[in-house]
C-alpha cells in the first residue's frame, strides 16, 4: 500500500498497517525532521522493523538530494538476516511502483566468520582462529612472497577481488549474507573484503552494535560513513550494558601467563629481525618519531582492530621516546606484566580510580602515563612489522596493552570496569544526525537519556491495538496451600516455595496444549529447584504430561535441546522448556504460535547485589545522574523480566499467558516498570492469585481464544487499517478508527 505521511509518500509491501505502526512513523519522521535522536517503544509482534525500514527509505526517496544513509544495528546474525529479508521485500515492492530510481544497495556487514568462502579458512573452530587463518592468507608481506615463491600459499578468491580492482563492485539490491557468499562464489571474489569495501556506497548498512560501540572495532569499519546518517540501534534495551562491555576489560592470571608467553615470541621476532633485515625495524622507529597519524594507509588485509580510546590530537604527537625501540618496548611489557601479576597477587577485593592505579604503575614499574596511553597502537606497530598473521594467538598480549591504553586515557570513571554507558555511545550521537533507539521493553522511558546522557526529540511508547485479549498476564502470589512463593534470598530454598513453584507447573501442564516456557532468575537456582523436584517426584509427574528440556551454558546442548523442544510441540507431545533470563535463550530466541501458549517467570532477575563491579557502577550511577540504587536494579530487573515473557508473542494473531511468580509483582513500584503494552492487559483481578485461580483463568482463557474472531477488527474498533482507511483519516480520524 501506498499513503502519504505529511510531505512523504511511504511506501508499505502488505495490504494493511496497524495503527501502532502508523503513530510509530508519525513519530519517527518528526525526528528525522527535527534531525534529533528518539526512544520509541513498540510492543514486540507489531512489526516495528518494517515501519522503520519503510519509513526511512521512503524519507530518503522523498528527498534525493540529502542522500541519507541508513545504518541498522542488529544484537544477532539472526536478527541481521531478519531485517534484510524484510528490506528484500520492501525493495521489490518500492521497484514495483517506482522503477529504476528507487533502486538502493542494502549489504549485512558480519565477521569473516560469518562471510568467508575459502574452505581451508573456514575449518577453524572460532571467530579468532578464522581471522587469523584469512591474515595468514592476505597480509601484504605474505602475497609479496608468494609473487617471488609460487609455494607461499594465498587465498584464490582475495587474489581475484584484488585483480578486479575498481571492477570488484555489487550490483544495487539487497544483500544478506547467505546472498554475499553465493555472490562471491559466482566470481570468485572474496565476499568480506567486497562487503568491507562497499559499505561506504550502500544505502542501508545492517550490522552489529559492536560495530559502532566498540571503539577498536568501529575505528576500522564505521570511520566513513557520513554524518547524514540515520543510526538505528534495534532491541535496544540492554543498549548500556553493551556500551559498558565495550569498554571494560578483564584481565586474570590466565591472561598474563599467556601475554608473556607472547613476549617470549616476539622477543625471538625481534632477534630474528635484528640478524636478517634490521631495516625494517628502523623505519619503523622513523615512523614512530613522525607520530601514529603519520603511518599512512594500511593495506585492507593489515588493518588491525583500532585504538579503543585514543582522542585524534594525541594520535598526531610523536610516540614516547622510551618505546620507539621494539626491545624498549617489550621491556616496558614484561615490568606492565610483572606489576600486574603482584596486583593478582592478593586475598581481598581492591577497588581503586584510574588516576591512583596509574601512579602505582608509575611508583612500582617506571611506566608512565603517556607511555600507558600508547600500548595499544605501538603492539599493532610492532606485530605489523614483525609480520605476524597468526593474530590468535596473541590475544592475551592484546588484553593488556587495550587495558593500559584504557587505564592512561579515561579520567576517574574506569575501575578495570566501564560504570558510565554514554562514553561508548558519546561519540554516535555526536557524529550522526539521527539515532533511533527502539525496542519492545524500554520501560521505564525516561531512565534511558539519564542513563545513556542525550536529550531525544521524540520519546514514545507505543500500546497494542487488539480485536481480542490475547494477552493474558498474571500475577502469583502464593500456592494453593496459601503460602506465599518469592525468589527472595531468605525465601527461595524454602521447601515451601520450591514445592508450590513445582505445582503450579504441574497444574499449568495439565491445561495447557502445546508448548510452556520457564524462566529461573539464574543457572544455581535453575539447577537446585530442579534437582528438588526430581527427587520429590514432581518431575517425573510433569513429563507425564509434557517433556521437559533445560537451557544449559553450553551453546551446542541449547541448539539442539531448542530443535527437540519444536519438534515435540510439533507433533503433538508437547513440551515444557526451562532457561534462564538473562541468558542467550531469553535475548533472542521466539515462542511465537504453538511454541509458547504459556511463559512462567519465576521470581524477579535482580542482578547480584553484592558484586564488587555492580556496586561500583551504582555508586557512580548515584554520584553522577542521581539515579537511586533501588531504582535501577528494579529496572533492570523488569527489563528483563518483560523480555523474557515478550517472548511469547510474536504476532497478533498470536496468543498466551504470562505468570509473574513472585508476590513482589504484586507491588506498585515494582509491577510499574513493566512495559505499557503488558500493564494494559494486567486486570485487578488477576493482580494477587494463587494457584488455583490462576488454573481457572487460564481455562477461561484457553476457551476464550479457541473461538474464531475478526481479523480486521469488529465491535467498532479497527486494528488492521487499509489504504482507504489511511486517506480518510484526517487531523483528529486517527482515534475514530481506532474506538
Amino acid at each position: 500500500m501506498k499513503f502519504q505521511i505529511e510531505d512523504v509518500t511511504v511506501f508499505f509491501p502488505y495490504d494493511y498497517i496497524y495503527p501502532e505502526q502508523y503513530s510509530y512513523m508519525i513519530e519517527l519522521k518528526r525526528a528525522l525532521d527535527a534531525k534529533g535522536h528518539c526512544l520509541l517503544e513498540m510492543p514486540t509482534g507489531t512489526g516495528k522493523t518494517i515501519a522503520l525500514l519503510s519509513l526511512i527509505t521512503s524519507y530518503s526517496l522523498s528527498e534525493p538530494e540529502t542522500s541519507i544513509k541508513l545504518i541498522y544495528c542488529t544484537r544477532t546474525v539472526h536478527e541481521m538476516e531478519k531485517t534484510l529479508a524484510e528490506l528484500k521485500l520492501l525493495h521489490n515492492y518500492q521497484i514495483k511502483h517506482l522503477g529504476p530510481q528507487a533502486r538502493l544497495l542494502a549489504i549485512g556487514l558480519s565477521s569473516r566468520k560469518n562471510l568467508c568462502v575459502n574452505p581451508t579458512v573456514l575449518a577453524a573452530e572460532n571467530r579468532d582462529s578464522v581471522d587469523a587463518g584469512c591474515r595468514k592468507l592476505t597480509a601484504s608481506w605474505v602475497r609479496a612472497m608468494a609473487a617471488e615463491n609460487p609455494n607461499v600459499p594465498t587465498c584464490q578468491f582475495f587474489e581475484n577481488y584484488e585483480r578486479a580492482a575498481s571492477a570488484a563492485v555489487l550490483p544495487p539490491g539487497v544483500y544478506t549474507l547467505q546472498d554475499l557468499r553465493v555472490f562471491g562464489k559466482e566470481k570468485g571474489w572474496c565476499p568480506y573484503f567486497l562487503a568491507r569495501h562497499m559499505v561506504q556506497f550502500a544505502n542501508v548498512v545492517v550490522y552489529s552494535y559492536q560495530y559502532l560501540l566498540d571503539p577498536k572495532v568501529a575505528g576500522i569499519i564505521s570511520k566513513e560513513m557520513q554524518k547524514e546518517s540515520v543510526v538505528v540501534f534495534d532491541e535496544a534495551h540492554n543498549i548500556d550494558n553493551v556500551c559498558i562491555e565495550a569498554l571494560s576489560v578483564s584481565v586474570r592470571r590466565q591472561t598474563l601467563e599467556g601475554a608473556t608467553r607472547n613476549l617470549n615470541r616476539i622477543s625471538q621476532e625481534i632477534d630474528r629481525f635484528k640478524a636478517t633485515d634490521a631495516s625494517r625495524l628502523r623505519a619503523e622507529y622513523n615512523r614512530l618519531v613522525e607520530g601514529l597519524a603519520l603511518r599512512g594507509n594500511l593495506p585492507i588485509t593489515d588493518n588491525w582492530l583500532s585504538n579503543p580510546a585514543l582522542p585524534d590530537d594525541i594520535l598526531k604527537e610523536a610516540v614516547p621516546g622510551n618505546i620507539r625501540r621494539a626491545e624498549h618496548f617489550l621491556h616496558v611489557l614484561r615490568r606492565l606484566v610483572q606489576y600486574l601479576r603482584g596486583r593478582l597477587d592478593t586475598e581481598n577485593v581492591e577497588k581503586e580510580s584510574p588516576v591512583s592505579f596509574v601512579a602505582s604503575i608509575n611508583s612500582h614499574a617506571g611506566i608512565d602515563q603517556k607511555t600507558l596511553k600508547f600500548c595499544y597502537d605501538r603492539l599493532h606497530s610492532l606485530m605489523l612489522t614483525l609480520e605476524i598473521t597468526d593474530t590468535d594467538e596473541f590475544l592475551h598480549i592484546q588484553t593488556i596493552c587495550d587495558f593500559a591504553t584504557l587505564v592512561g586515557t579515561y579520567d576517574p570513571i574506569l575501575q578495570l570496569s566501564c560504570h558510565d554507558a554514554s562514553l561508548a555511545i558519546k561519540p554516535v550521537f555526536d557524529r550522526f544526525q539521527s539515532v533511533v533507539i527502539t525496542s519492545g521493553t524500554l520501560s521505564p522511558i525516561d531512565l534511558y537519556p539519564r542513563l545513556l546522557n542525550f536529550h531525544p526529540v521524540v520519546s514514545r511508547s507505543f500500546t497494542m491495538s487488539l480485536t481480542r485479549d490475547c494477552i493474558c498476564p498474571m500475577v502469583l502470589t502464593r500456592g494453593s496451600d496459601q503460602l506465599p512463593v518469592s525468589t527472595k534470598f531468605d525465601m527461595r530454598s524454602d521447601p515451601g516455595v520450591v514445592r508450590n513453584y513445582g505445582k503450579l507447573l504441574l497444574e499449568m501442564v495439565s491445561v495447557v496444549p502445546d508448548g510452556i516456557v520457564c524462566f529461573f532468575v539464574s543457572y544455581s537456582y535453575m539447577d537446585g529447584i530442579i534437582n528438588t523436584w526430581n527427587d520429590s517426584g514432581i518431575l517425573k509427574e510433569i513429563m507425564q504430561h509434557k517433556l521437559v528440556f533445560i537451557e544449559t551454558q553450553d551453546v551446542v546442548e541449547t541448539t539442539l535441546a531448542l530443535d527437540n523442544y519444536r519438534k515435540a510441540c510439533d507433533c503433538g507431545r508437547g513440551a515444557v522448556f526451562f532457561s534462564v533470563a538473562r541468558g542467550k535463550v531469553a535475548e533472542g530466541i521466539d515462542f511465537d504460535r504453538h511454541y509458547g501458549r504459556l511463559v512462567i517467570m519465576f521470581g524477579v532477575p535482580f542482578q547480584y547485589t553484592l558484586g564488587k563491579i555492580l556496586l561500583a557502577r551504582l555508586e557512580y550511577l548515584r554520584d553522577t545522574f542521581q539515579i537511586k540504587e533501588g531504582d535501577f536494579l528494579t529496572f533492570d530487573a523488569l527489563r528483563q523480566a518483560a523480555q523474557c515473557v515478550g517472548r511469547v508473542i510474536r504476532s497478533k494473531a498470536d496468543y498466551g499467558m504470562m505468570i509473574f511468580a513472585d508476590k513482589r509483582y504484586s507491588r506498585h513500584d515494582k509491577r510499574s516498570k513493566l512495559p505499557s503494552w503488558i500493564l494494559s492487559h494486567l486486570r485487578d483481578v488477576n493482580l494477587n492469585l494463587s494457584t488455583d485461580m490462576a488454573l481457572h483463568i487460564a481455562k477461561e482463557f484457553l476457551r476464550k481464544m479457541a473461538q474464531p474472531y475478526e481479523k480486521i477488527g469488529g465491535s467498532g474498533r479497527k486494528t488492521l487499517l487499509s489504504e482507504e482507511d489511511l486517506e480518510k483519516m484526517g487531523d483528529g480520524g486517527m482515534d475514530e478508527m481506532l474506538y
